[in-house]
């Protein structure tokens, strides 16, 4: 089990992909281990499990993540300790960094408006009510205590509602409550394996890992790396846009995927089809898988070959995945 886990305090501390396969009764011999990379964790579980299994130091991994933001809040790993020293600082010429306020340089950047912040937005509730009506998140999603959809949703939300919601970061910006993902709970999970092992088990491939690169960019700003990532995992992989049928690019805020699309050049229809973190929020360690979880299905349901996912990170980091549908 390799585990995605940002705020590993509290309720989250103890390893909690350990505790995990120890409360799921499974055997004693499963380890785990559990991975921090801020938003991306869970993605980068996967791409862990991915390079272990290829490596031959895995049979079978579980990849994925959890964050319960309800039970751990949001910096409750950093207590009152100071995690960057002045050497980081200085370099920056910043008393610290904040993603509401590198969100709100980004869609200045970019030219981004408020209103197509909002509009971004409302699309994205409109897609994901749409999804869930289609049915097309049936089979992902496991029933919590009689709990069969994200709680997040807000159908009917309009760019005037949206309108009306304060700009916290910025008195004069535009990134709001209402343009940026959710504070949620949340887990997902992927099970990583070879062909050879899944065929022996009766199981059938549905997509794999077919490339994976990971990107750093200016802390500061911090959401600009699934830019950089995007164009390094298309070179490595030698694809084109044309040839990815679906994008998944993580709502942290609105200008993240907006301002990614106006470098990437990737159209609306392909990019977060059925919603995203502003729709259905976005518990930091599992969102990476929640999301993959979300483009393989996509990817199956419609006979898409390519897919690509890619994360925005504290730290400017990012990974990129593409899938493959077998």
């Amino acid at each position: 089990m390799i585990w995605g886990c940002v705020s590993q305090v509290g309720d989250q501390a103890g390893s909690v992909g350990r505790v995990g396969v120890l409360a799921a009764g499974w055997p004693e011999s499963v380890p785990a281990t559990v991975v921090d990379r801020r938003c991306g964790s869970a993605q980068q579980a996967v791409h862990f499990a991915a390079a272990g299994v290829i490596a031959g130091q895995y049979d079978i991994a579980i990849a994925g993540g959890v964050e319960s933001m309800s039970r751990v809040p949001m910096g409750s790993a950093r207590g009152d300790g100071r995690p960057y020293p002045p050497s980081v600082l200085d370099r920056y010429g910043v008393d610290g960094f904040n993603q509401g306020l590198g969100a709100e340089m980004m869609a200045a950047k970019w030219g981004l408006t408020r209103t197509q912040l909002d509009e971004y937005s409302a699309r994205s509730h409109e897609r994901t009510a749409a999804a869930i009506d289609a049915g097309a998140f049936a089979g992902q999603l496991a029933p919590i205590a009689g709990l069969e959809n994200d709680e997040g949703l807000r159908r009917g939300t309009t760019v005037e509602s949206l309108a009306t919601l304060k700009t916290p970061f910025d008195a004069d910006g535009v990134v709001t409550a209402g343009n940026a993902s959710q504070i949620s709970d949340g887990a997902a999970a992927l099970l990583v394996t070879t062909t050879e092992i899944a065929l022996a088990n009766g199981w059938q491939p549905i997509a794999r890992v077919h490339t994976a690169v990971l990107a750093g960019d200016d802390p500061v700003i911090m959401l600009t790396a699934p830019i950089a990532a995007t164009a390094k995992a298309l070179s490595r992989s030698g694809l084109s846009v044309s040839d990815i049928g679906v994008f998944e690019v993580n709502e942290a805020f609105a200008p993240v995927p907006l301002a990614w699309q106006a470098e990437i050049g990737a159209s609306d229809d392909v990019l977060n089809p059925l919603g995203g973190a502003i729709a259905v929020g976005h518990p930091l360690g599992g969102s990476g898988a929640i999301l993959m979880t979300r483009m393989v299905h996509h990817m199956r349901d419609n006979g898409i070959r390519y897919g690509l996912q890619t994360m925005c990170e504290a730290g400017g980091m990012a990974n990129a995945t593409i899938l493959e549908l077998l």
